[in-house]
C-alpha cells in the first residue's frame, strides 16, 4: 500500500511539471525605432507629430505604445506622456524649449519592450534669432568606467541648430557637481585629463558656448580610477 501511495505521488509532481512546461511563454515586443522628431530636430511646428516604427510581437498580441517628453536626459520629471495603439501622436508642446523623447512598446500581456534611442530636439520659438546648443553628448570615457594609468581622454560631441561655432569648457574634480574648470573656451571636443589620483571617482561636465551668447551646461558624467 505505501508503494502505491510512493508512485502515485511521484506520477502527481512529473504530471504538475510537465503541465507547467506545456504552458507558453510570452515575448515582449520588439523595440521601436523613432522616426520624427530626429535627433537634433528643430521643429517650426510646436504641436509636434511624433512618428515611429511599429514594433513586431511573436505572439500576435495587441501592441501598444508609451511616448514620453521632457526636458532633459534623465527623463526626471517627464513632461508629458501619452499612450496609443497608432505609430504616431500629435502633442502640444512650449516653443522655444529643447526636448527629449522616446517610446516603447507593451503587448496584451503586458510585456514591455526597451525604450527607443531618445532623440533632443527644439521647438521654434517667435521671433527667435539665436537658439541656444544642445546638450553635449558622451563619447567616452563610458558612464560609470573604471580607467586603467594615469590619465585619460574625455570625449564628447555636441552641435548647434544656428551651425554656430561652438567652444567649450571642461570641469573635473571629485565632486558631484563638478566647479574646477580645467579647461576653457577650447574649441577641441576632446580633452586630457591632469594625472589623476588612484581609486578615485571623478565628476566631469561640459558648457558649450555659441558666439551669441548661448549657452548650455550638460549633464554630470562620471568614472573612476583604477
Amino acid at each position: 500500500m505505501k508503494n502505491l501511495l510512493f508512485i502515485a505521488i511521484i506520477g502527481l509532481i512529473f504530471w504538475s511539471c510537465g503541465d507547467d512546461d506545456d504552458q507558453p511563454v510570452n515575448s515582449a515586443p520588439s523595440t521601436p525605432t523613432t522616426i520624427y522628431p530626429a535627433n537634433n530636430e528643430l521643429c517650426i511646428d510646436n504641436n509636434v507629430n511624433f512618428r515611429w516604427n511599429a514594433s513586431t510581437d511573436a505572439d500576435g498580441g495587441i501592441i501598444t505604445y508609451t511616448i514620453e517628453v521632457s526636458t532633459n536626459s534623465s527623463f526626471s520629471p517627464i513632461s508629458q506622456s501619452r499612450t496609443t495603439t497608432s505609430t504616431s501622436e500629435v502633442i502640444n508642446l512650449e516653443k522655444g524649449v529643447s526636448f527629449y523623447w522616446r517610446v516603447r512598446a507593451k503587448d496584451s500581456e503586458n510585456a514591455a519592450s526597451n525604450n527607443s534611442t531618445a532623440n533632443e530636439f527644439y521647438t521654434e520659438s517667435l521671433g527667435s534669432s539665436n537658439y541656444i546648443p544642445f546638450s553635449p553628448v558622451l563619447v567616452e570615457p563610458s558612464l560609470n568606467a573604471t580607467i586603467q594609468g594615469a590619465t585619460t581622454n574625455l570625449q564628447w560631441t555636441a552641435s548647434d541648430v544656428d551651425n554656430d561655432p561652438l567652444k567649450y569648457d571642461v570641469y573635473l574634480d571629485t565632486n558631484p557637481d563638478p566647479t574646477t574648470i580645467v579647461s576653457s573656451n577650447q574649441d577641441a571636443t576632446n580633452f586630457t585629463t591632469p594625472t589623476l589620483t588612484a581609486t578615485t571617482t571623478y565628476f566631469w561636465k561640459i558648457v558649450v558656448k555659441d558666439d551669441k551668447g548661448g549657452e548650455t551646461i550638460g549633464q554630470v558624467w562620471t568614472f573612476k580610477t583604477d
